[in-house]
């Protein structure tokens, strides 16, 4: 089971320096894993305690944090994105390039972080789960009017089906009126998932 990380777990800048390249090399062949297309404008990251420190780690070093008091503030941050048993923790990215596409599709998928959904099985044996939001994140980064392009939500699955989970066939979907798109997650991703829970 992945538990919060702590204070003893978050390097200091001068030894993530010295771990860095290697962390970064294991960050980006997880990710590989773990970055999931949905169509061609939304991608996630599943989350888990691996990218939450690498995303501290850069953090601190790139606004150059050297208290307790400063680290303690991220844990507090990006903690609740450490997947519980049952859980996919996910950060979706809207993948917009240009101020045209800004304008035109950020006030067309306003809700499109309540419309994520993990479909796991087939037929009549399919399970539909949907999204679960924050309400910190809901109080600052959704708007009436125009959705943002970073979205946090969790799904989380019955106690029946996290065991079998990389022998389902698992789906992520977006259900939006502006947008329906899904995704079936490889056997190595599920297998990734799984590992999170063990």
């Amino acid at each position: 089971m992945s538990a919060p990380l702590v204070l003893g777990d978050i390097a200091d800048l001068r030894a993530y320096e010295r771990e860095r390249e290697a962390f970064r090399a294991e960050v980006i062949a997880l990710k590989r894993l773990r970055r999931v297309a949905i169509g061609p404008l939304v991608t996630v990251v599943l989350e888990n305690r691996t990218t939450v420190r690498f995303q501290i780690q850069e953090m601190a070093r790139a606004e150059k944090m050297v208290t307790d008091e400063q680290i303690e503030g991220e844990l507090a941050v990006y903690n609740p994105l450490i997947p519980a048993p049952g859980e996919l923790s996910m950060t979706m990215f809207i993948e917009l390039t240009s101020e045209t596409e800004l304008r035109e599709w950020l006030p067309r998928l306003v809700g499109v972080e309540r419309s994520v959904l993990v479909r796991v099985g087939d037929g009549d044996d399919e399970h539909v789960e949907g999204a679960l939001l924050d309400p910190d994140h809901e109080r600052q980064l959704t708007r009436d009017n125009v959705t943002a392009s970073v979205h946090y939500v969790r799904v989380v699955l019955p106690e029946a089906l996290r065991a079998g989970l990389v022998e389902h066939r698992v789906r992520l979907e977006i259900d939006h009126p502006e947008y329906r798109h899904a995704t079936e997650l490889g056997r190595e991703t599920k297998a990734s998932i799984a590992a999170d829970w063990a």
